[in-house]
């Protein structure tokens, strides 16, 4: 491997590859395509591993093609504009506010499959926001963890079962650099987690302007339990993920502290950073406060997102934990056990401490991710109220975006180049630039979606093509990899986490029903699956293993596919390349769900029942509907109603209207719908108009109430 032996004209490219910026920035991923396209492929996608492994030769070649200068050039010129921060959002709207840092808590982030240190839809929430925080100029500091096995890769068996497999990050080629103390070591300090001390070192990602901090044990200060603590996402084992939220949440503060950063607001994603609150609570008491009013201080400064719709799904750790981890904590704080206790009450399991009700009493504001979620949490969490504030509830919604720049595809990005304006991607969250969609051709639309199918057929194909040469593989199970898939075919996808109340399985419901919409001779249907269950989940690995063997089956081969190990790469691949992203979650258990979104700016038709984010963007004309539209009350969930709309949706109007094509082979009535599903979505449902939607009603409003000194919302007591 190279040791960066890079030729002076073309220095700067080293920093290019450790800034994820290029990652969403499509001039960025020419000029690393244009230095080596092979190596490129090959290393799916990763600067810094092209730069480990490319030659002397081609280097050089670089540095004095000037086709290749020009472009180095141009990209740095528009890199270091971005990197300063002029012009942007912030500094033109609130220059007041430019300065003013934002520390933002999240278990999770998905950037790029290169840093693979997420799970889900949690981490790819985390990695929008903080790239969108870049592009609007805010001060933003990310703190999440350094998962050096990541999240596992997904082999499945032939009988459908799905297996894990745990892959150690090779450091030397991910886009990180270690932080180092003053004397050159990776230890950055020390934190007490029960009886141990335990060493805490981290790593920098760079996000455009954004740095992202990522806490690590794995030092050699530590035993071999504290150094393969942070090994995996969301350990089963309740008392180790209490002591990984403790290092992320108390040891999170203690980063920033010793980098000597000081963030003005705190925003904490989902109950697994809560601790981070109880710290600077003990910081305040040690300042001369009592804990009474550390806490209300602290509050003045906490943003709490909540993303769980059950009450399962939210951290709960027995009594025995916290006394074990948190005695010293207490007693530091000047509280008993039982007022400790307390803070964590929930309304349902008093004896246990919820770390979700924690955030809640901790944090002057708390939101919900879409207007439906906020009926279901404030339902959820009314409990923890005193009589004497029955009528305050401090849960608001802000809807999730997706970061635009980093899913839509290039061919796409083209198009609306052409016909909105070199300038359309600063844009994008204007309503009125996407009413000039209409002006697009039909026949160019059509043309780019079905040129993105094709790619996405060709990259199942690839896919398939390893797995067969990594493990012995039937033939049965290269088939059902998608290998058959034809772009002239409608595509449906039902890609997303495996989980019960997700009924992946509900198109099966009737089997014989759905073989005829597959195999019409004239009017056939695709269906593509692609999700991970949860290793500890042995229900959802049934549910997994129910769908494959289903889909497996003779009357659907090349007509329905599985593609195992679903990542961001794939992601990118699905988002853009299908006909309509299905979504078919029991009612109200869906909080917002955000791969819809994607596929829309794409191009992609919705189809979903009424819950998350699409019970506000559903007008009528930009998808279908699942059922009937969700009122007040609860509705009954009956998955045989379900099942049947989804058939008659299919076979009445979504396959007709596909296969209603003009002697040039073009379905103007499905461009139309899709031109409206691009206009109504994509500006409402992106990372910026969330993002200004939480400076403007959270960030500002609290920053404001900071400098004025008051303190208006208490929070929960």
């Amino acid at each position: 491997m190279t040791e960066f032996e890079i030729p002076e004209r073309i220095g700067r490219i080293k920093e290019l590859a450790y800034n994820l910026w290029w990652s969403w920035n499509p001039k960025a991923r020419e000029l690393f395509r244009a230095l080596d396209y092979n190596l490129w492929r090959l290393s799916n996608h990763n600067p810094v591993r092209i730069l480990r492994v490319i030659s002397k030769e081609r280097l050089e070649w670089a540095a004095n093609s000037p086709r290749f200068l020009d472009m180095y050039d141009n990209l740095l010129w528009l890199y270091d504009r971005d990197m300063s921060k002029d012009g942007t959002w912030i500094t033109t709207q609130y220059p007041e506010s430019s300065d003013h840092i934002v520390a933002y808590f999240s278990a999770e982030f998905a950037i790029h499959n290169s840093l693979p240190i997420y799970a889900g839809g949690l981490g790819v929430l985390a990695g929008d926001l903080s790239k969108e925080a870049s592009d609007l100029g805010l001060p933003l500091i990310a703190v999440g963890f350094m998962y050096p096995q990541g999240y596992f890769h997904q082999h499945i068996e032939a009988d459908g079962w799905q297996n894990e497999i745990n892959e150690q990050l090779d450091f030397s080629i991910a886009p990180i650099v270690p932080l180092l103390s003053s004397q050159g070591n990776r230890k950055l300090f020390e934190m007490t987690i029960g009886k141990r001390i335990v060493s805490i070192g981290a790593w920098k990602v760079c996000l455009g302007s954004v740095n992202l901090f990522l806490l690590d044990t794995d030092l050699e200060e530590n035993d071999e339990t504290f150094r393969q603590l942070l090994s995996r996402l969301y350990m089963a084992d309740m008392e180790k993920r209490c002591q990984q939220e403790m290092i992320l949440g108390i040891g999170g503060v203690r980063l920033l502290r010793s980098l000597n950063i000081t963030p003005r607001i705190w925003h904490a994603n989902e109950g697994h950073t809560a601790f981070m609150m109880l710290e600077r609570i003990r910081e305040e008491v040690e300042k001369g406060l009592n804990f009474e009013r550390a806490m209300k201080k602290v509050r003045r400064s906490t943003l709490f997102t909540t993303h769980t719709p059950v009450l399962a799904g939210h951290d709960r750790f027995e009594p025995y934990i916290m006394e074990n981890y948190f005695r010293s904590y207490w007693e530091s704080v000047g509280i008993d056990q039982q007022t400790f206790m307390n803070i964590g009450r929930d309304n349902n399991n008093n004896h246990t401490f919820n770390m979700t009700a924690l955030a809640l009493r901790t944090a002057q504001y708390a939101n919900a991710v879409s207007k439906l979620h906020e009926q279901v949490s404030r339902k959820m969490w009314i409990g923890l109220l005193s009589e004497e504030e029955e009528d305050y509830w401090p849960i608001m919604h802000i809807t999730n975006g997706v970061h635009l720049p980093t899913w839509v595809a290039p061919e796409m990005g083209e198009l609306l180049e052409r016909y909105f304006g070199i300038d359309w991607i600063t844009r994008h969250d204007d309503v009125g630039m996407w009413q000039l969609i209409s002006a697009i051709p039909d026949e160019e639309l059509w043309s780019v979606r079905l040129n993105l199918k094709r790619k996405l057929a060709a990259a199942m194909v690839e896919r398939a093509r390893y797995c067969s040469i990594d493990r012995e593989c039937a033939s049965s199970q290269i088939l059902l990899m998608g290998v058959l898939l034809d772009p002239d075919v409608l595509t449906i996808a039902f890609v997303r986490r495996f989980a019960e109340y997700k009924r992946p399985d509900l198109i099966f419901y009737d089997i014989e029903r759905l073989k005829k919409i597959v195999n019409n001779q004239w009017n056939p249907v695709q269906i593509i699956f692609a999700g991970k269950s949860h290793p500890a989940d042995f229900a959802s690995k049934q549910l997994l293993q129910k769908v494959y063997q289903l889909a497996a089956e003779e009357d659907f081969r090349g007509r329905i596919a599985f593609v195992e190990d679903y990542d961001m790469h794939m992601a990118r691949y699905l988002v853009h390349g299908v006909d309509v992203w299905m979504n078919n979650p029991i009612r109200l258990m869906e909080a917002c769900g955000t791969s819809g979104m994607k596929a829309a700016m794409n191009g992609v038709l919705h189809l979903s029942v009424d819950d998350g984010w699409w019970h506000e963007a559903y007008n009528g004309s930009n998808g279908w509907i699942i059922g009937d539209r969700i009122g007040e009350e609860e509705p009954k969930n009956n998955d045989a109603e379900d099942a049947e709309a989804i058939y008659q949706l299919l076979e009445q109007e979504i396959v007709p209207l596909y296969y209603d094509l003009d002697n040039k082979g073009i379905s103007h009535r499905w461009v139309s719908r899709v031109k409206n599903s691009m206009s109504s979505i994509a500006p409402a449902f992106c990372t910026r108009k969330m993002m200004k939607n939480y400076i403007e009603k959270i960030y500002l409003p609290m920053e404001k109430s900071l400098i004025n000194g008051s303190n208006h919302v208490e929070g929960l007591v």
